[in-house]
């Protein structure tokens, strides 16, 4: 009896499962304190919800979530249990104290993640349930949402913080030293040329005239005729040969050496562009651009100008990630088209990583039909798990994408036609996880067949018992140095890679093979690194497999005719100093013209000096540092402002103020925003002649965990880029030896952002989704003042507590503090931000 009672409760619950409708259940999430006991972690709160009229069984379920701060395992209600999966994805469980959930009921899943919760999105996203008759199914309980932080105790990090996010009254303090200037006032050409002289005179441009171009330069000529046509909104013509009446020239002038250097000179003969390259032609059509009217009917009149022009520094670059989140290939196009206004002339993808592999290789289809593909799955032989709240369905639109040959030749050839070049990055030997489970799944599949070249291609080793966590938490993301299919596996990317490139017409002669954040603890109980280590003279520990890596890829680089570029801890080793482990420069490669980005000057941190140790080592440094450059990082400390913060706040400014060779000099706050103490910088190396030598330019990067949309995509790179590309292309600016006039410089500059570029990037491609900023606002003998961080655009405010439209009042004076004032920022077109709410 006993027995069939089991076997009908079994029978019952099997039923209930298979039709208990997912939509059925609610959850919900809150942050209950940050600083929970007094450390580094949060208590937070899911609460689920039977919103059904059946019974939500007490087992035969698991919900999964991805959540970027670690979850202590353990149980959270009774009878429910968290668990790590990998990564960021986590596990809800039930045990024998679970009694389910009868219609209506809740409960309340409490859990202690380390770090803390002050933005939106750090918040859990993705969860799903999956029952255990359908254990290959998920389905995602779309009824989910955060409940926002309101109160300080939520937000603070520590119990003792009393600054919790950043105040309308922050604001307008920061914005103080800005005014509006008058447009005629401002600098015509962003970024800054090297020289402009201003006759004072004006000249007029017929577009009828049209565009004369030496042979050479037809490829610009024809860019330039469809730039004034949009401009004019009418076709544009072009010819071959200098004579003759011309609204535009494109002159060859052998003299001017530089390749992207030119000369524009407007005048009553006409516009003249010269160079003696065609990039420098295209410089200049830029700046020509700039001194256009965005529209025109007939004629544009323009100021007489002399530029002079070439930028400081030859590599100024944009990092996309596309691995962790997919960008589509008309986002990257849309990006290219930006870059190229304000002539930053590197796009650096970042294709494969943990999460994701984006760009088809010839003869590996796994990399991108398994490594490119997120879904819920049991043994990721068919796609890799979730990540970032990607969601059990394999065809979610940000988990799963990658380039096709075709696609990827067509970005070569769209960055080409403007003078952009793109590197592309494959993560190695950490961050290889998706690389790794293709491979893995290849091998599987292959020797399932009986094929004997089953591993040819694989990146782990079966045997390695080795224990790690990444910092991003994964357990098996690295790949194995000591396999020679690893290097067989290298050799056949790149090589394909390098295909693709001479297809497109753009020889591959740098590409970036990551080495970042590989963690501790990797390789130690691997036997094939173990019996290599055994096997070689040179080899004494496991950390000497770092350097055997690293020159056997340069190796291949090299042989293939590229130059060899990857992220700080590829110039680095790991050794010990009074018995700790630290990381120091890599003699070994710094006489190998080996290329790197620096990203590690988290100020306050301790190593704002490595970008200066590294080129003072002999490596070409490339400038990426998080506290300026990472536009991953949110603008301010708002809880409604996205992205992460571990490395500061970076808005527009950040990237502004930069001083390349002399960091310390005008760096102003920690990672938490604070004003840095004094002591920061003592005892850190200082850059040598020598070093600022291998100083080779300026990186932004924008990873893109929370970046989950084109429109999210564009609000935190924009209009942060135009601080990079003013710094990364103009001469050193008289200010960063008297930090005196800095305020004025930014107080230019921020105008001609609001008056001018914000304009242009409203009509640009359509109009991109740029940040527009909040209103600084402060209550001073019970009047009200507002600001704006940049002059141009318009402040607009409501007294009646109704969101301000482009209806409601723009603040011009002091207003009566009373009651409910509500403040927002609207652009030229009528697009507003982000309202800001102030209770007297």
């Amino acid at each position: 009896m006993r027995y069939r009672l089991t076997i009908l409760f079994l029978v019952l619950s099997c039923a209930a499962m298979a039709q208990f409708p997912a939509k059925g259940l609610q959850l919900r999430w809150e942050v209950v304190e940050n600083g929970y006991q007094g450390k580094a972690q949060t208590l937070s709160t899911f609460t689920l919800v039977n919103r059904t009229k059946q019974a939500f069984p007490a087992g035969g379920w698991t919900i999964y979530f991805n959540f970027i701060r670690f979850v202590t395992p353990g149980e959270v209600a009774p009878g429910i249990v968290a668990g790590h999966v990998n990564g960021d994805l986590f596990r809800f469980t039930p045990s024998a104290g679970f009694g389910g959930l009868k219609p209506g009921d809740s409960v309340k899943l409490n859990i202690v993640s380390s770090a803390w919760v002050t933005h939106f999105t750090d918040a859990p996203t993705g969860p799903y349930i999956v029952w255990d008759t359908d254990p290959a199914k998920g389905h995602s309980i779309a009824d989910f949402a955060v409940i926002p932080s309101s109160s300080d105790k939520q937000l603070r990090r520590t119990a003792g913080e009393t600054k919790v996010r950043t105040s309308p009254e922050d604001v307008y303090r920061r914005n103080e030293v800005l005014r509006l200037l008058p447009a005629a006032e401002l600098p015509k050409i962003l970024p800054t040329p090297a020289s402009v002289v201003e006759s004072g005179a004006t000249v007029v441009l017929d577009p009828k005239e049209g565009i004369l171009y030496e042979p050479e330069f037809r490829a610009e000529a024809d860019y330039l005729a469809l730039l004034m046509g949009n401009v004019f909104g009418k076709p544009v013509l072009t010819a071959q040969g200098t004579s003759g009446k011309a609204a535009v020239r494109l002159l060859k002038d052998a003299s001017i050496k530089g390749k992207e250097a030119y000369r524009l000179e407007t005048d009553q003969q006409g516009v003249r562009i010269f160079a003696g390259t065609g990039t420098g032609i295209f410089y200049g059509i830029q700046s020509l651009r700039q001194l256009l009217p965005l529209t025109a009917k007939g004629t544009a009149t323009l100021p007489a100008v002399l530029v002079k022009d070439e930028p400081r520094f030859a590599f100024r670059s944009f990092s996309l990630d596309v691995a962790r989140n997919f960008h589509s290939k008309a986002q990257v196009l849309r990006m290219l088209d930006v870059m190229s206004v304000y002539k930053v002339n590197t796009l650096h993808l970042h294709m494969s990583d943990d999460e994701g592999w984006r760009v088809e290789i010839a003869g590996l289809p796994e990399l991108t039909q398994v490594g490119g593909r997120r879904g819920h799955t049991l043994d990721e032989m068919e796609c890799i798990q979730p990540s970032y709240g990607s969601g059990p369905d394999v065809n979610n639109a940000t988990g799963t994408g990658w380039y096709s040959r075709a696609d990827y030749i067509e970005i070569l050839r769209y960055a080409n036609a403007r003078h952009i070049k793109v590197i592309p990055e494959i993560e190695m030997p950490g961050h290889g996880r998706a690389a790794i489970k293709a491979m893995d799944a290849r091998s599987a599949k292959l020797a399932k067949a009986g094929d004997p070249n089953a591993n040819e291609y694989r990146l782990s080793d079966p045997e390695d018992k080795s224990r790690y966590r990444s910092v991003q938490e994964w357990k098996d993301n690295v790949m194995n140095p000591a396999l020679p299919s690893t290097y067989k596996f290298i050799e056949k990317v790149t090589a394909e890679l390098a295909a693709m490139h001479r297809e497109a017409g753009v020889p591959l002669d740098i590409i970036h093979m990551g080495g970042d954040e590989t963690p501790g603890g990797v390789w130690e109980k691997s036997p094939a690194c173990q019996q290599l280590l055994a096997e070689s003279a040179e080899l004494d520990h496991v950390d000497d497999l770092w350097i055997y890596f690293y020159d056997k890829v340069a190796r291949i680089v090299n042989k293939q005719g590229m130059q060899l570029y990857g992220w700080e801890e590829a110039g680095m080793r790991r050794t010990k100093r009074d018995g700790k482990g630290i990381m120091i420069v890599n003699p070994v490669f710094g006489n190998r013209n080996f290329q790197v980005d620096v990203w590690n000057n988290v100020m306050g941190g301790g190593m704002e000096d490595l970008s200066y140790r590294l080129a003072n080592g002999g490596y070409k440094v490339v400038l990426s540092g998080v506290a300026n450059y990472y536009f991953d990082m949110a603008y301010a400390r708002d809880y409604d402002e996205p992205g992460f913060y571990w490395g500061g706040y970076v808005d527009i400014d950040k990237p502004f103020y930069f001083i390349p060779l002399d960091v310390y000099r005008n760096a102003k706050e920690d990672d938490a925003g604070n004003p840095l103490p004094a002591s920061t910088f003592v005892g850190k190396d200082r850059l040598t002649e020598y070093g600022a030598s291998n100083i080779v330019g300026i990186q932004s990067a924008l990873w893109s965990e929370t970046v989950k949309s084109p429109q999210r995509l564009e609000y935190m790179v924009l209009p942060k880029l135009l601080g990079m590309a003013e710094r990364a292309w103009a001469p050193d600016p008289s200010w960063t030896q008297d930090l005196g006039q800095y305020n004025e410089a930014w107080n230019k500059f921020a105008n001609v952002v609001g008056q001018r570029e914000i304009p242009r990037l409203a009509t640009l491609n359509g109009g991109y989704n740029y940040r527009i900023p909040t209103a600084g606002v402060k209550n001073e003998n019970g009047k009200v003042f507002t600001n704006v961080q940049l002059p141009g655009l318009i402040v607009r405010y409501t007294t009646d507590g109704r969101e301000p439209s482009v209806k409601s009042p723009a603040w011009s004076g002091p207003i009566d503090a009373k009651g409910t004032i509500r403040f927002r920022v609207f652009d030229q077109t009528g697009r507003g931000g982000r309202t800001v709410t102030v209770q007297y």
